[in-house]
């Protein structure tokens, strides 16, 4: 035991670690620029000790995006946040990365010519989308100029379950958006709805391969072959656009035989985000056409860039490297099997969770996980004293971020939870998940009456 003693080491009078949460003084300005300097260690533990309000990402059940890498990875973007993903000629490595990871994109996605295969790196599927949709209505304009045709109303068909970005794109570039909305048990678009919809003003039909409402697939194929149909009837040739914001990264590895992509020659287009099911951190997504004629030139420009004169098609300019770099980093770390293997695990664990959910007893499932390793249920009809939203709420006591929301038009009678399995949710988190669904469901059953609905619960998006 050390003994204190007068001659004994003197106490320090400004401890450094006191110092780290004196220095930044009483008052932390938010809405003005503070009128001083303020050490880098004092700003660092502001703004760290903020962000412990936070959720815990590792917890978020209701994000698509990735929330766990490798530290190797981790370790490779931190040397690429200072690389502009637009300086092709200062970063020819990073743009060699960059053609490499579209290359293997054209692959697996079985375009007919990988050498003519188009696209480019986005910050992530709503960029992606925006890109896809500008190239079919460019195609569509040019044709029916061509034809001495108007040009005027552009519409584009799409399920009501598509995630926003195509509402964005239908209101910024003025095209019609024709939704079709769910139906009973059909949570997503059919092949004969879609067709119904199509006229010769459509210029794309996009199929979602993974609904964020409930994890399923679309019949892409069905869907194309429908398309085939209408065009040896009428005429109409419509193409097809893949929305595969995540599907696309998990139905090569667990669904080889499903049809969905480049084989069925009417899709003309396929997006993904590399920072879903890709494995990467929040950041990049992926965009490839069928072939350089599925994308206009007149798209693309030419820019003579620090001494480089390259190709771009963008919305944007200056982007940071790191994710493509990332999105390398596990196409070569994992590979074909490694991704089969990763993407195998999160669907055996969101079939061991949904199965387990049900056996609860008050909730019934609407997926199973099967598909994308992602699963919706709601409450038992009979079930009148609590809702999916107090359900929800119940469990950010614990600290799960599950979402709760409405289904959209023509089934706004049904309100679900859904659970978004990726990697880094384990076996055994999804048995603490269960061990904490079952604590709360005596004091919920006790409840006289609903506390939350959609007003009053979380602001989750689907």
């Amino acid at each position: 035991m050390a003994l204190k003693h007068p001659k004994g080491p003197s106490e320090r009078k400004n401890d450094e670690s006191d110092n780290i949460f004196t220095a930044a003084g009483a008052k932390i300005p938010r809405s003005v620029l503070p009128s001083g300097e303020m050490s880098p260690a004092a700003a660092y533990q502001v703004v760290h000790d903020e962000l412990m309000l936070d959720g815990n990402a590792r917890l978020n059940l209701a994000t698509f995006v990735s929330t766990w890498m490798e530290p190797q990875a981790q370790m490779l973007m931190s040397e690429c946040f200072d690389k502009n993903m637009i300086d092709k000629d200062e970063y020819p490595q990073t743009a060699a990365l960059e053609m490499r990871c579209l290359k293997i994109l054209s692959h697996l996605w079985h375009a007919p010519d990988v050498r003519e295969a188009t696209g480019c790196s986005t910050t992530g599927s709503s960029e992606a989308a925006m890109l896809a949709g500008l190239a079919f209505k460019r195609r569509w304009q040019q044709k029916r100029k061509a034809e001495g045709k108007p040009v005027d109303k552009p519409n584009m068909v799409t399920g009501i379950n598509v995630q926003v970005c195509w509402d964005k794109f239908c209101n910024y570039w003025e095209v019609e958006m024709r939704l079709v909305p769910m139906e009973g048990d059909r949570y997503n678009l059919s092949a004969e709805e879609a067709v119904k919809l199509c006229d010769e003003n459509t210029i794309a039909v996009v199929a979602v391969l993974g609904s964020t409402y409930d994890g399923s697939y679309e019949p892409v194929k069905e869907i194309c072959e429908a398309l085939d149909d209408l065009e040896s009837r009428t005429g109409i040739d419509v193409p097809v656009h893949v929305d595969g914001a995540s599907g696309a990264m998990v139905a090569p590895f667990l669904d080889k035989d499903l049809e969905w992509d480049f084989r069925l020659p009417r899709v003309a287009s396929i997006n993904c985000s590399g920072h879903k099911y890709g494995l990467v951190y929040p950041g990049v997504g992926w965009i490839i056409w069928r072939n350089a004629e599925a994308l206009p030139g007149d798209l693309i420009f030419w820019v003579n860039y620090l001494g480089d004169n390259m190709p771009t098609f963008a919305l944007n300019f200056s982007r940071p490297g790191a994710q493509v770099v990332a999105q390398y980093y596990n196409f070569l770390r994992l590979g074909f099997e490694g991704y089969q293997r990763v993407q195998g695990y999160s669907r055996e664990v969101a079939l061991y969770l949904s199965g387990h959910i049900e056996k609860l007893g008050p909730f019934e499932l609407l997926t199973r996980g099967d598909e994308l390793p992602v699963f919706a249920f709601k409450l038992k009809d009979d079930i009148k004293n609590y809702t999916v939203f107090d359900v929800s709420r119940a469990l950010r006591v614990h600290g799960w971020l599950v979402p709760a929301y409405d289904f959209p038009k023509n089934r706004e009678d049904l309100a679900a939870l859904r659970v978004v399995v990726k990697r880094g949710f384990s076996h055994d988190m999804a048995d603490l998940l269960i061990g904490d669904i079952r604590q709360e469901l005596p004091r919920l059953k006790k409840q006289a009456a609903p506390v939350h609905d959609r007003k009053t619960s979380s602001g989750f998006h689907h």
